[in-house]
């Protein structure tokens, strides 16, 4: 018996459907292994990057101290700030100052872009804030431990690559081995990949803070202002 027309009909549409989806699904999986093949290169890249440049600092240092000079490195271009105190006697210019760097609550935490400007910011926050500079490590725990993206004003995990293409690709940023660089070297994109991420947030360090010491310097024995790359110990205490 002859099947209808409209049978075959939509026999065939099935059929070119399911075709389609077949042909997209291949693709897909085709872009996956070249994206994973580039994410791959592009982290050996930015590691092999990384080595040479804690090498050449090694090797300046030497070389001053066998002329008996000395070796200034650069100028660190990267802070990452925590809040370590609530809002109250917060003055309102000190509130603004938090707000613009996404610190809304404690042990929040955030990537700044050092200059002239966000220097005398964060002298004026010292003490509601601690800050320091971050390690390529420390930056990369943050990241993969406690990193969020932000997509549609949603705070997304990121769980896979997708969530960085979805939010960045246009910049060229497309995984996090990229992300990660970005934030670090301080690149073109810092803004931008900076805003992506939702601010950080981390637990009570391990033992707590002193509440006789909060209130102190970190020069002064406390925990609050700067602390240069003592910042490492301490988010490793809080991640």
């Amino acid at each position: 018996m002859k099947k209808p027309e409209s049978v075959l009909k939509k026999e065939a549409t099935q059929a070119k459907i399911a075709a389609a989806a077949k042909e997209a699904e291949a693709a897909a999986a085709k872009k996956a292994e070249a994206d994973l093949a580039l994410f791959k290169a592009n982290a050996a890249k930015y590691d092999a990057e990384y080595e040479k440049e804690q090498k050449e600092l090694v090797e300046n240092r030497r070389k001053a101290k066998a002329t008996g000079g000395f070796y200034v490195p650069a100028q660190p271009k990267l802070a990452l700030v925590v809040r370590i105190r609530g809002t109250i006697g917060v003055s309102p210019k000190a509130k603004k100052v938090m707000q613009l760097f996404r610190l809304r609550q404690l042990h929040n935490a955030t990537f700044v872009k050092l200059n002239e400007a966000t220097i005398r910011m964060l002298r004026l926050i010292e003490p509601y804030v601690t800050y320091g500079y971050p390690s390529r490590s420390t930056v990369q725990k943050l990241i993969y431990k406690r990193g969020f993206g932000k997509l549609n004003k949603q705070r997304i995990p990121i769980a896979d690559n997708t969530v960085i293409q979805e939010g960045l690709s246009s910049l060229g940023i497309n995984c996090v081995a990229d992300l990660i660089n970005e934030i670090y070297t301080v690149g073109p994109n810092f803004k931008a990949a900076n805003n992506f991420l939702w601010p950080f947030k981390l637990s009570s360090p391990t033992g707590g803070f002193s509440s006789k010491t909060k209130m102190l310097h970190f020069m002064e024995g406390g925990e609050s202002g700067a602390r240069g790359e003592e910042i490492n110990n301490l988010v490793k205490k809080m991640i």
